[in-house]
């Protein structure tokens, strides 16, 4: 089954975010083309990070907060942006104004 086009915008959006930088899922859904479809790109990163190699982790939601539901998965989304040398502002907040891309 063939993907959409919205569908293959978002995936190479996400994988243009640079190491050291975040984006949420609103705003990829803007640079996609459908800016009320942010439910979308998170079902969509859900789905395909794996499959198309995403780097996943760095996107965060609109508040700049890690949006994982799992206690072990929002760790695991601090611990890789840490390492990309993101600091967090409390346990699961970013600075957006300071690491947005």
């Amino acid at each position: 089954m063939p993907i959409s086009d919205f569908t293959n915008s978002v995936i190479k959006i996400i994988k243009q975010i640079p190491k050291g930088k975040v984006t949420t899922y609103g705003n990829i859904a803007v640079l996609a083309g459908n800016p009320r479809s942010a439910r979308q790109v998170s079902w969509i990163l859900h789905s395909s990070s794996q499959k198309y190699d995403l780097p996943w982790h760095r996107v965060i939601n609109s508040k700049g907060i890690i949006a994982m539901k799992s206690e072990d998965g929002k760790n695991t989304q601090k611990e890789l942006l840490e390492m990309e040398g993101i600091e967090f502002i409390n346990d699961f907040k970013v600075n957006l104004k300071k690491y947005q891309w």
